[in-house]
């Protein structure tokens, strides 16, 4: 009996690697401000003095995060969370409307995988030089170029680093400690472990990261709709597709306008055919539009062969801007921008909270009357001092017998003791008292709180 051989194969194959085309055209210099802008605010942002202070510092320790003049306390999360499902609320709002601008634009995945694209072009060249240099054995040659790019990689990488904990820690401490080497653990951590995931996504893994890790492109389809804005390719103007020389009639040849020159694919950063419909991994950075265009100019076509567009509009039928989906993000980004504006004004530069003691419901002064104690924290969340003075409506005769006037200074929690008293014959029993702040420095501050006042339970 003859044994028959079955061939196998792997269930797993790994991915090829990306050798995109540097282009050029309006969107790849749209893409490209987009990326000189957002790198150089996150690198120097660390940098900006508001006030004599670091402008932007998410300082955990002391639980306050400073974003230029506002100062945000841990009382504050409201106002970060608005801040995140505004943020979302307007994601899904630009994807409806106009796909992945996000992430061919502003993403950091895409702007530092931009970055660290632009190191390797600088050390090994054009796309046909870098495949031909990992082809080629070792040689001097390669490994100069190869060492002074991951040499160029760690340093960014580092910086990268660097100024991510720069935003946690106070950027030129963290500098002094670090050129002292007295750099603590947890900040040399992190240094260490952003720069590495900086480097392993954009300097190693790059597409794959947008392709395989990130859930953004698994679930952009139900915020698509086939009136929003995607980069699509002219099937019906380009097909049948085929090679010919300038000049020659296409139309004769029976031949669309697309030239079967690949320039579209070698342009793109995921390596895929935009020619064979929008797929989840396409980030629409437009670099297909771009080149697709060039090369519609070499041979006398007209551009757009390659193009933003929406399926509709392909089709031949109108597309609609204002449709259900647009309008109810539009409404809710109303709302919380409302909200947000809102609470921002409203937003009282103290908060007052007032604790009753608990060792003793009151204190039977004599002829004083009964007596309640209290701790009053002020936090005066502004960045100056102020001078506050405290008073209390209540039951009748109410008055605190501890001194009113006080003094918080900036960014600080001062814990007040207040003694209240209350006749002998008007505190039996249970009372809602409320206290008041109020500044004396001019800055109409005024903030309540209600509490409780307990006396006897009978008369005297």
């Amino acid at each position: 009996m003859t044994e028959v051989s079955v061939p196998v194969s792997s269930l797993y194959q790994s991915e090829g690697k990306v050798y995109p085309r540097e282009i050029n055209g309006r969107f790849t210099r749209l893409r490209r401000l987009a990326m000189f802008v957002l790198l150089g605010m996150f690198y120097f942002g660390p940098f900006l003095t508001w006030n004599g202070r670091q402008a932007v510092l998410f300082d955990l320790p002391a639980r306050k995060f400073y974003i230029f003049g506002l100062t945000l306390w841990p009382q504050d999360f409201l106002f970060l969370a608005l801040l995140l499902i505004l943020a979302a609320i307007t994601l899904f709002f630009v994807t409806a409307l106009g796909g992945r601008l996000w992430c061919g634009y502003a993403c950091p995945q895409t702007v530092w995988t931009e970055a660290f694209a632009w190191i390797e072009r600088v050390f090994e060249g054009d796309r046909s030089k870098r495949m031909k240099l990992d082809k080629a054995s070792m040689s001097w040659n390669k490994l100069w170029r190869k060492t002074g790019k991951q040499i160029a990689w760690v340093t960014l990488a580092l910086i990268t680093g660097f100024c991510f904990v720069g935003y946690f820690t106070p950027v030129r401490e963290l500098a002094a400690s670090i050129a002292s080497f007295e750099i603590g653990g947890w900040a040399l951590f992190w240094v260490l472990f952003y720069g590495f995931a900086t480097y392993g996504n954009a300097g190693f893994m790059r597409e794959q990261v947008c392709k395989y890790m990130c859930p953004y492109a698994r679930f952009q389809s139900s915020m698509f709709d086939k009136d929003t804005l995607i980069i699509t390719y002219d099937e019906q103007r380009g097909e049948p597709r085929g090679s010919r020389r300038r000049g020659d009639d296409a139309a004769r040849e029976s031949l669309g306008d697309c030239i079967d020159c690949t320039m579209c694919v070698q342009v793109c950063p995921t390596g895929i055919d935009i020619r064979e419909g929008l797929q989840y991994e396409c980030i629409a950075c437009a670099a297909c539009i771009d080149a697709c265009d060039s090369i519609m100019d070499k041979v006398g076509y007209p551009r757009g062969l390659v193009r933003y567009s929406t399926e509709h509009a392909m089709n031949g039928k109108p597309t609609r801007i204002l449709r259900p989906r647009l309008l109810i993000y539009s409404a809710l980004l109303f709302i919380l921008v409302a909200a947000f504006t809102a609470s921002l004004i409203a937003k009282q530069p103290v908060i007052l909270d007032v604790l009753k003691d608990r060792n003793a419901l009151y204190r039977d002064i004599g002829r004083n009357g009964i007596e309640n104690t209290y701790a009053m924290n002020v936090i005066n969340k502004d960045q100056v001092a102020h001078t506050y003075e405290i008073s209390v409506v209540g039951p009748t005769g109410i008055s605190i017998a501890t001194p009113t006037t006080f003094e918080v200074p900036a960014e600080t929690l001062k814990e007040i003791p207040v003694a209240v008293r209350v006749p002998h014959e008007f505190a039996k029993g249970g009372h809602e008292i409320i206290f008041t702040l109020r500044s004396t420095d001019g800055s109409d501050i005024v903030i309540t709180e209600e509490s409780r006042f307990r006396g006897p339970t009978t008369s005297y």
